[in-house]
């Protein structure tokens, strides 16, 4: 462990801990009905202090944020390449949406915690009941005019650039009659982009977090792409435009460079 890295981890880790424990029992009481009913600048309280939560995780761990377009207004579908497990911090700390996530996840530690604070959806793999569920549960929330989030390559997966978009979860968009909006995430450092914020070989969830904790600053590289209208479309259609949106972003020069 080099010295400046020792330094970061300290003094991070301090933040972070004082964040939990003043700024999440706070942040996850106002998640109930009476903090959905409060409004703040025409937006739910809710809402405003899990946006809020999301950002300074993101200043903890030295993730500067650089949004390219805008997040609309009302229900949609948000699709997005996967690249570490803080980009759900991210993409939160923009404006608020629920995750689809794996089941796994809501036990993992701070992670769980920003999952069920965000309204997430827990789906466990290979449970058709469990999918069935998750389906109906998506579609009621983009109805209610709620923003719903997944990451359609169906987790971190090895290797560089943006990964197959699978189709299933596409269907409940389509089914509410609401758009998709793809987004694309990179990682930036020194005019680069930052691979290493994903998880490296045999690491673990404990070990990225301590890493990601002691890592010299980065950018967070975000490109809020035009909506895709679903009328008249099937999921792998809606899929493959989706991944094509994403995947031109990504491969489009860095800002700079």
């Amino acid at each position: 462990m080099d010295l400046p890295g020792i330094i970061r981890l300290t003094y991070r880790l301090f933040f972070l801990l004082v964040h939990l424990l003043i700024s999440t029992p706070v942040t996850v009481l106002c998640q109930g009905v009476r903090g959905r009913s409060i409004q703040l600048s025409g937006q739910p309280l809710a809402e405003v202090l899990s946006v809020w939560w999301s950002q300074v995780i993101c200043r903890i761990f030295g993730i500067r944020r650089q949004l390219t377009g805008e997040f609309q207004p009302g229900a949609q579908l948000v699709v997005a390449n996967h690249i570490s497990w803080i980009d759900i911090a991210l993409l939160h700390s923009f404006v608020a949406m629920g995750f689809v996530a794996k089941a796994e996840i809501e036990g993992w530690p701070l992670l769980g915690t920003i999952a069920r604070a965000g309204g997430s959806v827990f789906h466990r793999r290979g449970s058709h009941d469990s999918a069935s569920g998750v389906a109906a549960q998506m579609i009621n929330r983009l109805q209610e005019n709620r923003r719903v989030a997944i990451f359609p390559e169906g987790g971190i997966i090895p290797g560089e650039g943006v990964k197959f978009f699978h189709a299933r979860l596409f269907a409940a968009p389509i089914a509410a009659g609401k758009p998709v909006q793809p987004v694309m995430l990179r990682y930036l450092r020194d005019g680069c982009r930052y691979e290493d914020i994903t998880f490296l070989a045999d690491e673990n969830f404990v070990a990225n977090f301590v890493r990601l904790l002691m890592q010299k600053s980065c950018i967070a590289d975000v490109h809020v792409l035009p909506l895709i209208d679903t009328f008249g479309k099937q999921r792998r259609q809606l899929a493959g435009e989706a991944e094509k949106a994403v995947r031109e972003s990504f491969e489009s020069d860095i800002p700079g460079d």
